[in-house]
């Protein structure tokens, strides 16, 4: 069996250079070697021909004394010398082919190039013979050869580490600032997964660190992600979920930059340091760092924005530069400005959360409130935004500005561009005012109307959470959100937050919030009728009269009774903590009509909200209990009585639960059915049946039915 292992050493060795492969030829010569027997199906490795074919004159003898023809020749190989490579396949088939009468039965060709492709079409195979290539490359792949050779990674079959590591460090800031000044809009994700991309084209990633004042508010210009909203505060989170490591380093060029070079020439001396070192950041301060690396034999790569890189480290000829614009594909302002406008318009549900382009909209309206005037000068705009820290220097707050204008925030007013007016029709604009005016509103509401000199935090979340004004798309959807944009009119200095001790426990520090002193309160704040303050006198009005004055007050009033009555009846308490009856019946407040409700029945004495002691802490709790003999608390539960007792005969007849049914048992037409309907399921009397809308089954067993049943009963006995 005649087989055959033709090594291109010249190729091979080139190809390892430029992939920046350290090979050591011993292994390459003895592993190829044997390999070959292993494919061929040979018993030894001596009945393979293998040949090592090079211009051997260009490979001396190394630095230790080694002789490349001497390694491949005590590993079997016979020395081939191909002075000229163009004449290689023809050199090889007239010395080795022409006069061998045996076919070839076994044909392994270790080469990345083309050159010996001649060999394939040549030599004089047997029917059944086998030709592989090993490479890096299929250089067959298309031809016609494609479907008769087998084709094997050669790292693969040696075990040869394919790929260089790669660290890549980026000066975070300079690159947002020099893409944002060159009209592009920073798109957080699309960066992050270009870095990421980009950095693998290299090599084996076993570093990436971005390094930026992460945190400081106004230091970056606004980053964005695919919807459009700006997210620099997440900016670190979304980062790590990356793989990237967010470096925090204080505001300005300086800071980063010895951050880095330190770093970088750190790892760098490392006997297991990267190979490849990827800067991030257009400064001319990292050209020393660039050629500390080089004697060190490091590759280098630069990634940079063109017409904000320093002409140094341009002119750098041992740097590869690589252009960040080119590899992230990042939208400019405009394009990014009509996106978001659609993406607005059909109400989409993207959470619309404070950015650095809220601070424009609140600051802007702040001023223009001191000077009465819907236009500001361009200047005193960014003297604002620099005073209440919005941004960190008048260069972050003109990028501020200037992208606000390309999004359509700010126009200019006038040709000179040194004046400014805000959009009121932008939705960023629009939703921003609106969510500013209803924090400020309820806050000033429950200052003016209860006499307290601050909210409760606590308190104020829950209040806007029942505010239907703000029940749009992407807003008011969490406790969260709204602690996120209440911080926010915190930071615009709108607001006020102070910790307080805690009334029943002085060292326990609560939060609270109040309106700034000098914050210029809207002097007539759009408010809806429900947040009004109360000067009724409640005190001896009938439920009846409430009803035709607050129908929704009415109505919340018999939901509290029922619900307190029921609680404090199972559960064998006096008192209802009224936070739980509170979120027990949200679904059904608008505006304050629990809150109007509560107070309603103290007036009319029929219950009493206090603080008592609660059994499972340590703290007292804010409860509220029913005063049974109150004419309006007994009046409401008779009615609830009444109608379980007109549902357990419903129940007794076997007959269908619902609305019209119940019109026809009863045509006293005393009953406000959906209301009643409704209390009876929020209470878990009635379920509704599954698949049949309008439906219901009584809850036989339920502790109230099972009371009024019983009452029915002894009522029954006594009558008898």
């Amino acid at each position: 069996m005649a087989a055959y292992l033709i090594v291109d050493v010249d190729d091979l060795l080139e190809h390892f250079r430029r992939r920046g492969i350290s090979v050591d030829l011993q292994e390459l010569a003895v592993g190829l070697r044997g390999g070959a027997a292993l494919a061929a199906g040979l018993v030894s490795a001596d009945r393979l021909k293998a040949v090592a074919a090079a211009n051997w004159q260009a490979h001396p003898q190394t630095r230790g004394g080694v002789d490349p023809q001497y390694v491949f020749r005590a590993a079997g190989y016979e020395i081939f010398d191909i002075p000229r490579r163009s004449s290689s396949a023809d050199a090889l088939i007239m010395h080795y082919f022409s006069f061998d009468p045996e076919p070839v039965d076994e044909l392994i060709l270790a080469t990345t190039s083309p050159d010996l492709v001649p060999l394939i079409r040549r030599i004089k195979m047997t029917r059944n013979a086998r030709i592989r290539m090993w490479g890096s490359d299929d250089v067959l792949k298309g031809t016609e050869f494609a479907d008769e050779v087998i084709f094997q990674p050669l790292e693969t079959l040696l075990g040869i580490q394919q790929t260089k590591n790669v660290a890549v460090y980026v000066d975070f800031e300079n690159i947002a600032i020099s893409l944002n000044e060159q009209g592009y809009t920073v798109n957080l994700d699309q960066v992050i997964d270009a870095f990421n991309r980009q950095a693998k084209l290299h090599g084996q990633v076993v570093k990436i660190a971005a390094y930026a004042p992460w945190g400081q508010r106004g230091s970056l210009p606004p980053l964005v992600d695919n919807s459009g909203r700006e997210v620099a505060d997440e900016a670190p989170s979304r980062l790590m979920m990356a793989n990237i490591d967010p470096v925090f380093n204080l505001p300005g060029k300086n800071s980063a930059d010895m951050r880095i070079a330190k770093d970088v020439l750190t790892d760098s001396g490392h006997t297991d340091s990267a190979d490849i070192y990827v800067v991030a950041s257009g400064d001319r301060d990292f050209n020393d760092v660039i050629n500390s690396l080089r004697t060190r034999n490091k590759q280098v790569i630069l990634w940079a924005v063109r017409g904000s890189t320093a002409r140094q480290l341009e002119n750098n000829p041992s740097i590869t530069i690589e252009y960040v614009e080119d590899f992230t594909n990042l939208q400019t302002h405009q394009s990014l400005s009509l996106a978001a406008m659609a993406l607005n318009e059909d109400g989409d549900a993207a959470s619309f959360t404070p950015s650095q382009w809220s601070s424009v909209v609140v600051q802007f309206d702040r001023m223009a409130q001191q000077q009465d005037s819907d236009v500001l000068l361009r200047s005193r705009l960014l003297d604002q935004l620099v005073d209440v820290g919005a941004v960190v220097s008048k260069a972050r707050g003109e990028d501020l500005l200037s992208q606000a204008m390309s999004l359509g925030i700010l126009r200019a007013a006038g040709s000179s561009g040194t004046r400014l007016t805000l959009d009121g029709s932008h939705p960023i604009v629009e939703k921003t005012r609106l969510i500013r005016d209803r924090i400020v509103v309820r806050v000033l509401n429950t200052l003016n109307v209860r006499d307290w000199e601050y909210v409760n935090y606590g308190f104020l979340l829950k209040g806007l959470a029942m505010d239907r004004e703000l029940d749009r798309g992407g807003m008011n959807y969490s406790d969260q959100w709204r602690s996120d944009w209440i911080d926010c009119l915190v930071r615009e200095q709108v607001l006020l937050r102070e910790l307080v001790p805690h009334r029943h426990n002085p060292d326990d520090l609560v939060p609270v919030i109040k309106l700034r002193p000098d914050y210029p309160a809207p002097a007539a704040p759009t408010q809806s009728p429900e947040l009004e303050p109360m000067e009724e006198n409640w005190a001896g009005i009938t439920l009846a009269e409430l009803e035709r004055m607050e129908p929704e007050t009415a109505d919340m009033v018999r939901r509290v009774v029922v619900s307190v009555e029921q609680f404090t009846s199972f559960r064998g308490f006096s008192w209802c903590p009224l936070g739980s009856l509170h979120k027990r019946l949200r679904a059904f407040d608008r505006g304050m009509s629990f809150q109007r409700s509560v107070e309603y029945l103290i007036e009319n004495e029929s219950a009493e909200v206090k603080e008592y002691p609660n059994p499972q802490s340590e703290f007292f709790t804010k409860g509220i209990s029913l005063e049974m003999d109150g004419a309006i608390s007994h009046a409401i539960l008779a009615d609830r009585d009444a109608f379980i007792r007109l549902l357990l005969q419903m129940y007794e007849r076997n007959m269908v639960i619902s609305e019209q049914s119940i019109r026809m048992v009863d045509s006293s037409n005393r009953w406000d059915l959906p209301l009643w309907l409704s209390i009876m399921e929020t209470e878990n009397v009635l379920n509704p049946v599954a698949g049949r809308p309008g439906q219901y089954s009584l809850f036989r067993t339920h502790h109230t039915v099972t009371l009024v049943a019983e009452a029915v009963r002894a009522g029954r006995l006594s009558e008898n």
